[in-house]
Parts: C-alpha cells; sequence; structure tokens
C-alpha cells in the first residue's frame, strides 16, 4: 500500500499512555507528525491556531465529551477528517458518527479501542484517498454560490452527470446506472454536489439542474444502445418538483422525443424530501407510473416516513441507504435492518438496490439475504461517458467466489480517479 504524504494528525484521549500509544503506531505507519492532547477545549484550541488533516478523538473525556467537541469542531475554520476511537458501542459510535456527517464533517471511520496495525492502514488509506479528492467546500447555512455563476454553469453544460453502475448479483451483469451531478468549475476545478447542491435548491435551480441531468441520461442511453447495450439509467427528482402538475408531461415529451421508451429513464425520489402537498405529490408520483417512467424510493430508512411512503407510492424499485449497507457483515444491529428492508421490498414486488457497497464481505452477505442489485464503490466510482462505454463493453473476465457461490462477475478494471464515495444524493 502506497502511503500518504505527510499529513498533520491530531489525538485527542484523556489517557497519556492511549495518546502515546497511538502517536507511535502513527509513526511508525508513516504518518504523522502526530500532536496530542488530553482536553477537548485545548484541541479547539489548537485547531484555532494549527490546521490538521485528521483528529482522532475518543467520546469518554470528562470536562467536554467527544459529542460535545464534535459539535464545536464543525465551527473551525479548516474542518479536518474525523476518525472516532472510543471504548463505546458500535451503535453509539455510529450515532455520533452520523451526528458528525450531519454537520458537514467528513468522518473516515469508527475504531473500537485499543486501536490496532489493520485500523492504522485502513486510516493511512483513507488519508490516502483525502489528498487527492476533488475539492468539497463546506456546507453553509447561505449559498455559497450565487444564482447568476449557477445559471452560466448550467447554461454552458459545466455541470454534467457521471453514471455509477448497478450490478446483478444474480446474473453479474450490470444492469442500471445512476446519474450523479459532477460541476467543472473553471474556478474551482471538479466540484463535489455537496459543494453547490444546497446553492441550486435554495436559488430554486433544482428544475433546470433536473432537465440538464436528464438530457445527459438520455444522450447515454442513445450511445450505449448503439453499442449494443440496454440499461435503465436513474435521474435524481426532488419531490418538491412534483407540485407542478405539468412536470410528468413534459419528461415524457422530452424523453419521447428523443426516441427513447419511458421504461429506459427510472426517477429516484429522496424520501427525505417532504413535499408542501401530499396530494400534488402523489399524483405526480402515479403520473409518473402511468407514464411508464421507473419509480424509485431512494434512501429508504433515512426519513421519518419510510414505511407510509414505501406503500403509499407506486414504486418499482427500492434503494436502501448506505448507511444501512456499509458495514452490515459485521454489525448485528445494522445487519438486521439490512435484512428487514431487503425482506420488505421483495414482499411488496420491488426491485432491491443496495448502496454504497465498499467491502466483498458485505457484497456477500447482500447476495446471502436476497437483495437484487448493489452499486458502490466495490462496484465502481461514477464514470464519465466514455470510461462508463468501456466499462459496458469489457468481458467479464474473473468472478470473485465466497464458500457457498460466485458473488458476483467482475468486468475488467477501470481506473479514473474519482476518491469520492458516491451516494445517491451526489
Amino acid at each position: 500500500m502506497s502511503l500518504p504524504n505527510k499529513s498533520r494528525i491530531l489525538m485527542v484521549d484523556d489517557h497519556p499512555i492511549q495518546c502515546l500509544r497511538v502517536k507511535q503506531m502513527l509513526e511508525d505507519a508513516g504518518l504523522g507528525p502526530v500532536d496530542t492532547t488530553l482536553g477537548a477545549r485545548q484541541a479547539l484550541a489548537m485547531l484555532r491556531h494549527q490546521t490538521y488533516d485528521l483528529v482522532l478523538v475518543d467520546l469518554h473525556m470528562p470536562g467536554m465529551d467527544g459529542v460535545q467537541f464534535i459539535n464545536a469542531l464543525s465551527g473551525v475554520q479548516w474542518v479536518p477528517l474525523l476518525a472516532i476511537v472510543s471504548s463505546c458501542s458500535r451503535r453509539l459510535m455510529n450515532c455520533v458518527s452520523l451526528m458528525a456527517k450531519e454537520k458537514g464533517i467528513a468522518v473516515i471511520g469508527t475504531f473500537p479501542k485499543p486501536l490496532g496495525v489493520e485500523h492504522v492502514l485502513e486510516i493511512a488509506g483513507a488519508l490516502g484517498a483525502s489528498q487527492d479528492s476533488p475539492l468539497q467546500l463546506k456546507p453553509e447555512s447561505e449559498p455559497v454560490f450565487d444564482r447568476l455563476e449557477l445559471e452560466q454553469a448550467i447554461a454552458q453544460r459545466e455541470l454534467k452527470a457521471r453514471f455509477q453502475p448497478r450490478k446483478s448479483l444474480a446474473s453479474g451483469k450490470i444492469v442500471g446506472a445512476e446519474a450523479l451531478v459532477r460541476w467543472h468549475s473553471p474556478s474551482f476545478g471538479l466540484l463535489m454536489p455537496v459543494s453547490f447542491l444546497a446553492s441550486i435548491t435554495q436559488h430554486k435551480l433544482d428544475r433546470d439542474l433536473l432537465f440538464l441531468m436528464l438530457d445527459d441520461a438520455i444522450q447515454a442511453q442513445k450511445h450505449w444502445q448503439a453499442l449494443g447495450h440496454r440499461i435503465t439509467v436513474s435521474v435524481n427528482l426532488p419531490t418538491a418538483l412534483l407540485e407542478d402538475p405539468d412536470l410528468p408531461d413534459q419528461l415524457h415529451q422530452i424523453t419521447s422525443r428523443a426516441g427513447l421508451a419511458a421504461s429506459d429513464i427510472c426517477f429516484e425520489l429522496l424520501e427525505t424530501e417532504r413535499p408542501e402537498s401530499a396530494g400534488r405529490y402523489h399524483m405526480g408520483a402515479s403520473r409518473l407510473r402511468l407514464k411508464g417512467f421507473g419509480l424509485a424510493q431512494d434512501d429508504f430508512g433515512m426519513g421519518y416516513s419510510s414505511m407510509y411512503s414505501l406503500i403509499s407510492t407506486p414504486f418499482t424499485e427500492v434503494k436502501i441507504d448506505r448507511n444501512f449497507v456499509n458495514g452490515a457483515a459485521a454489525d448485528e444491529f445494522r445487519a438486521a435492518a439490512l435484512v428487514a428492508a431487503v425482506q420488505l421490498g421483495r414482499q411488496l414486488g420491488l426491485e432491491v438496490v443496495a448502496e454504497g457497497v465498499e467491502s466483498l464481505d458485505d457484497l456477500e452477505f447482500l447476495r446471502r439475504i436476497g437483495c437484487d442489485s448493489v452499486q458502490g464503490y466495490l462496484i465502481s466510482a461514477a464514470l464519465e461517458l466514455d470510461a462508463f462505454s468501456q466499462f459496458l463493453g469489457c468481458s467479464v473476465v474473473t468472478s470473485f467466489s465466497s464458500p457457498t457461490g460466485p458473488v458476483f462477475s467482475h468486468p475488467c478494471q477501470i481506473s479514473p480517479y474519482d476518491a469520492s464515495r458516491e451516494t445517491s444524493v451526489d
């Protein structure tokens, strides 16, 4: 494994022996320099005067505990990556990790005490990926970009779709792709969605972005069909746009004029977004299905009305959120929730898709419990059109196997760099 360039690391733990031990392990692995402190308040003071690439923090600490520290960490000027190292339960660490992510902090992992060599290697890998990853601006309450800047970016097609493959666990074939937006900004370079989607929504440009992404999806479909491949492309549709009763007709007209069947496109509805009018939401969703479009409930399990939404909307597929998928094979609570979600989807006659698959263990677990298809970094990051076409055209040359049989077939490797972990809201 290639080690990352020197990264400045801060270890926050009220046990001095633990601090020294972790400092030695990290520096022996070629990481560092590593600073240590025994208190959260002192750590915050250090962060105001020194830029750190990574902070490792315990949760049980006197005075200011680790949860309070993470809450305050989101307010420093240069927010580092975060790793949680604690003797607390896995469920508690997962909960704190979710809190940190909601505040815009990138969490590279949660690790039990005592930190082991395998954990240090995982940290090194995450740091190595982060050093080359595209710029991600911290979300702010006010729009980061002004409306004119975004309108110009859309008009000049600086915003483009990349396509993340979806693989069938039964056949090993690529059966779909999700269109994920990226901004090739002349000023900032490649920007990830977390940097600009909030500004898009605040300036009410979601509709413009939807049409742009649909056009990219249509052009990709036509290109792949010319190569002999017909797969469904999924496009994210903010549920607030279903307030417009004419939207299903407009989407169908665009698709029909391009010579595509509506069934070639699946619209993913983000269940964490609540429509102002439930009546218009159900009207819009129903009419999309009547037009022949696929309809997916995205990020299943993360909203406040998951179950009701799933049974009251004419979905054709359900996409299980990565927070239930990633690490499920080694987490009994996450595994139980994942099994229940897969069984529910199948009982309702829906295609069940797992997002955020990043390990062979999780992939094998999903195959055993009957999940239909998967997407995630293990399969591929989101690819530009030509790279995705090459990915589709590769012959199947190898299979990953398990004691119970083949897990999936893997085409030849495509490696255009995209270190980010793709998610459906991307």
